[in-house]
C-alpha cells in the first residue's frame, strides 16, 4: 500500500468515527498541553529568578551577620552568630583598596501615617550608594543625600505602589509623613522595578541608614552590599573583606559572603530540577492518553475483522494490515499532539499578556519530548492489538469472528 493511499485510508476512517477520533484527540493533547504549560512556567520561574538576581551584577557581594557554611546547596538567607555588622564595620569596609562602593541595609515594617491614611510599609534603611549597587532609577525627585553613615535625615524615598496608598492622586513630593514616632519629607519617588530579590521595590519606603536604627531601634545591618573595583579580583576582594571583619571582631571570622555566582547557581539547579519534575508529572496523562488509544484500537480491530480478511485475501501482509492500524494510531497521536503544542503556547502567551512581568518559555527539549512522549506511547500501545488484527486468519476474519493464529 502506498503511503498516499494509507493517510488518505486512514484519514477517511478517522472522520467515519468522529466520536472515537475525538475523544483520543482530546486525550493527546490535553496530556501534551499539560506537559508544555507546566515546564512553560516552570522556566519561566527560573529565568525570572535568575534574572533577579543578575541584577546585583557579577561584581557583587553580599554580606550577612553570622558565620554560616555553605557545603553546594541553597545559600543561606540568615547567618548563625550573635555579633552585629556596625556602622563602624561599614565604614572600615569602604576604606578596602579592593572594595568601590559599600551599601548597609536595615530592613523592617514600620506604621506611616499621612493624613490620617495609615498603613504598613516595608522600609529600607541604606545610603545613597544602595542605589548605583541595586541599580534602582528614580521616577520624580532626587536620592538619598551624600551624609556621613552615623547622620540620621528626615527624608525619605518613597515607592509608585505605597505613594498611590498614602497620597492617592495628590502631589507626594516635598510632604511630609510620619514613620513610627518620626516625621519624614519625601524628596523623590522610586521608578517601579516589580519584585527584586524578593522585595516588591513599588511598596517601600527608603531612608538613611542611621534614621532606620532610631526607628527599628537596632544598631546591627540586616546586609551588606560591597561592589568589587574595577581590576580586583572576586577572590581578593572576599580574603581582604573576611579578614578585616575577623580583626575587627576579636578574631573571630562571624560574618557570610554570598556571591551572584552562588545564588545563580543554587537557584539554577533547584528550579532546573523542579522544572524537570512538574513536566515528567504531566507527561503521565499521556500514558492515559496511550491506554484509551489501546482500548479503543482493540475495539476497532473487532469491528473490522472481515475488512481485515478482505485486505488478506487481496494479497495483504502481516505486515501490511499492522501498518494499517499503528498508522492510524500514529496520526492521531500525531494530530492530537499538535493540538495540545497550540493550545499549550496559546495559554502559556495568554498568562504572559496578563502578568507581562513574569517570563514564559517552553525548553526545546520539553517540546520535543512531549511529542516524542505522544508518538511513542501511541505506537507502544497499539502494537498488540495491530499485531492481533495482522494474525487473523483471513477465512475467519472475512466470516467475522476473532481467532488466534
Amino acid at each position: 500500500m502506498r503511503s498516499a493511499d494509507l493517510l488518505s485510508f486512514n484519514l477517511r476512517l478517522l472522520t467515519r468515527q468522529w466520536f472515537r477520533t475525538l475523544m483520543i484527540l482530546l486525550a493527546t493533547a490535553v496530556g501534551v498541553a499539560a506537559v508544555l504549560l507546566l515546564t512553560g512556567l516552570g522556566e519561566g520561574a527560573r529565568r525570572f529568578v535568575l534574572e533577579e538576581f543578575s541584577l546585583l551584577g557579577q561584581d557583587t557581594l553580599i554580606m550577612l551577620p553570622g558565620r554560616k557554611e555553605t557545603t553546594g546547596g541553597l545559600p543561606p538567607l540568615t547567618g548563625e552568630g550573635s555579633r552585629d555588622i556596625t556602622l563602624a564595620d561599614v565604614a572600615a569596609l569602604e576604606r578596602l583598596s579592593s572594595i568601590s562602593l559599600v551599601a548597609p541595609l536595615i530592613a523592617g515594617n514600620a506604621q506611616v501615617v499621612y493624613a490620617g491614611r495609615n498603613r504598613e510599609v516595608m522600609t529600607l534603611g541604606t545610603s545613597a550608594r544602595f542605589f548605583e549597587i541595586r541599580k534602582l532609577t528614580l521616577k520624580q525627585g532626587r536620592s538619598l543625600p551624600l551624609i556621613p553613615l552615623e547622620r540620621a535625615e528626615a527624608v525619605c524615598l518613597i515607592g509608585p505602589k505605597a505613594k498611590t496608598d498614602l497620597f492617592g492622586s495628590a502631589q507626594a513630593l516635598g510632604q511630609w509623613l510620619r514613620i513610627g514616632e518620626r516625621r519624614f519629607r519625601v524628596i523623590g519617588i522610586i521608578e517601579d522595578r516589580g519584585q527584586s530579590l524578593g522585595m516588591d521595590v513599588s511598596d517601600q519606603l527608603i531612608i538613611p541608614v542611621a534614621s532606620a536604627q532610631q526607628i527599628f531601634n537596632v544598631q546591627g545591618m540586616f546586609r551588606v552590599f560591597l561592589k568589587v573595583r574595577p581590576g580586583s579580583s572576586m577572590q581578593q576582594a572576599r580574603s581582604e573583606i573576611l579578614d578585616l571583619m575577623q580583626k575587627r571582631h576579636g578574631g573571630e571570622r562571624d560574618v557570610t559572603l554570598i556571591t551572584q555566582d552562588a545564588l545563580l547557581g543554587a537557584f539554577d539547579d533547584i528550579l532546573k530540577l523542579l522544572t524537570l519534575s512538574v513536566g515528567a508529572i504531566a507527561a503521565i496523562s499521556l500514558v492515559v492518553a496511550g491506554i484509551l488509544i489501546m482500548n479503543i484500537t482493540l475495539i476497532s480491530v473487532s469491528q473490522r475483522t472481515a475488512e481485515i480478511g478482505l485486505l488478506k485475501a487481496l494479497g495483504a501482509s502481516r505486515g501490511d494490515i499492522r501498518l494499517l492500524f499503528l498508522s492510524e494510531a500514529m496520526l492521531l497521536a500525531l494530530l492530537g499532539a499538535l493540538i495540545g503544542i497550540g493550545s499549550g503556547y496559546a495559554l502559556l502567551w495568554l498568562g504572559h499578556s496578563l502578568w507581562p512581568q513574569f517570563p514564559v518559555s517552553v525548553p526545546l527539549w520539553a517540546l520535543l519530548g512531549a511529542l516524542s512522549i505522544a508518538l511513542g506511547v501511541a505506537a507502544l500501545f497499539a502494537w498488540l492489538p495491530a499485531s492481533r488484527a495482522a494474525r487473523l486468519p483471513p477465512v475467519e476474519a472475512l466470516h467475522g469472528e476473532i481467532g488466534h493464529a
